[in-house]
C-alpha cells in the first residue's frame, strides 16, 4: 500500500535519496488494495556503477570536453568507487562485535558523503546538455516562487559566485514538507535540506570549472546556464508535484 505521510518523511529525510523515487511509487494512489513493489536491494551488498554521460561532451557551449570527461571520470567516478569500498567495509565492520561505535560512525560519515557526491553528480550531469528554455509550467512555478525568472536567476547565480574558490553546490529544490520552491546553498556532499527534491543542480567545486576558467567562477556559471537541459528540470518538477500529492 502507498506510504503514509510519516513513513514517507522518515524514508526521505535525506534530500538526495528522495530524488531517486521511482515513477511507480510517485504515481501511487490512496487505495487500500495491496500493490506489487519492487524488491529493495541490500543496503550492504548493492554495487554502484557509474552512469554514462547523457550528452556528447564535445558539444557543450563553454565547457570543454577535457573538463567534462575529467570531472566525470575522476571526481564522480572516484566517488562511485569509494562508495562501493565503504559499503564493503561497513558490512565487515557491522559483523565485528568489538568495533567501537565511534569508529563505525566514521565509516557512516564517509558513506553519507560519498552517497551525496554520487547522487548530486548524477543529477548535475543529467541536467546538462541542451540549450532549451523552461517550459510554461516551470516558468509559472518560478514566477510564483520568486516573483520573476530574473529574480530566481539572480539569486542562483549569486550563490554560485559566492561559492567560487571553495566547494559546494547550488540547488533549486522543492521542499515536500514546506511546499516551497527555493534555491539552496550546500557547502558539501553532506549538507542538503530535509525532504527536498533537487530540480536543478550546479556543481561549484573547483574541479567543475578550474580547468577551463581558472578562478573565474562567474564565467563558469555563465557557461552552466547556456547548457541547462530544462526539459529534465521540468520532468523533476512534475515528479515533485506527484510526491507532494502523496503527502496530502
Amino acid at each position: 500500500m502507498p506510504p503514509t505521510r510519516r513513513e514517507f518523511l522518515n524514508c526521505t529525510s535525506n534530500a538526495v535519496i528522495i530524488a531517486t523515487l521511482s515513477p511507480d511509487i510517485l504515481a501511487a494512489t490512496t487505495t487500500t488494495e495491496p500493490t506489487m513493489t519492487t524488491p529493495v536491494p541490500s543496503a550492504f551488498t548493492a554495487v554502484h556503477e557509474s552512469k554514462p554521460l547523457p550528452f556528447d561532451p564535445s558539444e557543450l557551449d563553454g565547457l570543454s570536453e577535457k573538463l567534462i570527461r575529467s570531472h566525470w571520470e575522476n571526481n564522480y567516478g572516484g566517488s562511485v568507487k569509494a562508495l562501493n569500498t565503504i559499503k564493503q567495509r561497513l558490512a565487515g565492520a557491522l559483523a565485528d562485535p568489538d568495533l567501537p561505535a565511534y569508529v563505525y560512525n566514521d565509516l557512516k560519515r564517509e558513506h553519507l558523503m560519498r552517497t551525496g557526491s554520487v547522487v548530486l553528480h548524477e543529477l548535475y550531469f543529467d541536467n546538462l546538455g541542451a540549450t532549451d528554455k523552461p517550459d510554461a509550467i516551470l516558468r509559472q512555478a518560478l514566477l510564483g516562487a520568486f516573483g520573476s525568472m530574473d529574480s530566481w536567476e539572480k539569486e542562483f547565480r549569486r550563490m554560485g559566485a559566492g561559492l567560487g574558490g571553495g566547494s559546494g553546490w547550488v540547488v533549486l529544490g522543492y521542499n515536500l514538507h514546506t511546499g516551497l520552491l527555493e534555491n539552496y546553498w550546500l557547502w558539501d556532499h553532506l549538507h542538503s535540506p530535509a525532504a527536498t527534491l533537487p530540480l536543478l543542480v550546479m556543481d561549484m567545486y573547483e574541479h567543475s570549472y578550474q580547468m577551463d576558467y581558472g578562478a573565474a567562477a562567474p564565467a563558469y556559471v555563465d557557461a552552466f546556464f547556456r547548457n541547462i537541459k530544462w526539459q529534465v528540470v521540468a520532468a523533476r518538477w512534475e515528479k515533485a508535484h506527484k510526491s507532494r500529492a502523496i503527502l496530502a
